[in-house]
């Protein structure tokens, strides 16, 4: 392996890491050579999880964890410490989005619900394990390109990942100077059990693939290379930035 993406002796934790984009990442890093701290709110998912990882020899650790619940976000962030020791790399993946439509009609519970989610849990996750990384630690958010251009049905999540976007540019900034970098990922319409909505709807789906100029939809392999570079040496000089992984749709 190049060394410049060589994650030997690394330690990752992936909250979200049982489907979709969240359980590429967390594969991807691992067979970078990183150990594996993967995360979801199913206890059932986790460990089906952690068996398929450890039959393909990963080292992995797999708890369930609800984001939004504080005590369960810090206890996954201490057993990956008890188990390693260390957290060098971390994936904010967890997301929720309980709504679907007009902006304006949105209940308080679902709005309150999407930022307690998307943006509290991942400043919490980042207090809880940025002090221990500065000997060069990665924090990476999943943000989207919905943080980025308008949508006319799920205007909330977009806004949260806006907010997340500027989150990581905040954190940079002070978090910089101690050794570590904090960068985001925003894919664009990527085929997971999360987006069903979006995907399963074949007129949304056909005029988005016409709208990409890659011509398709994006699948879970796509972003978790993207979170392997960001995570290495590769990615050095790399920080506060928001890598728009979207097939191109956001140039046009």
């Amino acid at each position: 392996m190049n060394p410049l993406f060589d994650l030997g002796g690394k330690v990752a934790l992936v909250t979200g890491s049982t489907r979709g984009i969240g359980k590429s990442i967390a594969e991807q890093l691992a067979l970078a050579g990183a150990k594996v701290a993967v995360s979801s709110r199913k206890a059932e998912a986790c460990e089906e999880v952690r068996k398929e990882f450890q039959s393909n020899g990963f080292e992995v650790l797999a708890r369930p964890c609800n984001v939004s619940r504080k005590e369960e976000l810090q206890a996954l962030v201490d057993a990956t410490l008890e188990k390693w020791g260390r957290i060098d790399i971390v994936v904010a993946n967890a997301a929720s989005n309980p709504y679907y439509g007009p902006l304006t009609a949105i209940p308080d519970e679902a709005f309150d619900k999407i930022f307690a989610n998307n943006v509290k849990s991942v400043l919490w996750l980042a207090a809880m394990t940025l002090p221990g990384m500065t000997k060069g630690g990665s924090f990476i958010v999943v943000g989207s390109i919905g943080g980025l251009i308008a949508n006319t049905v799920i205007g909330a999540y977009g806004i949260s990942k806006a907010a997340d976007h500027h989150l990581v540019r905040n954190l940079a900034a002070e978090w910089g100077p101690k050794n570590v970098r904090v960068n985001a990922i925003a894919p664009g319409l990527v085929k997971t059990e999360f987006a069903r909505a979006l995907w399963e709807d074949e007129k949304r789906r056909n005029e988005r693939i016409q709208a990409t100029p890659l011509r398709r939809l994006g699948e879970p392999r796509d972003i978790g290379g993207i979170a392997v570079f960001l995570a290495s040496d590769a990615a050095a000089f790399i920080t506060g930035q928001c890598i728009v992984a979207d097939g191109g749709v956001t140039i046009l």
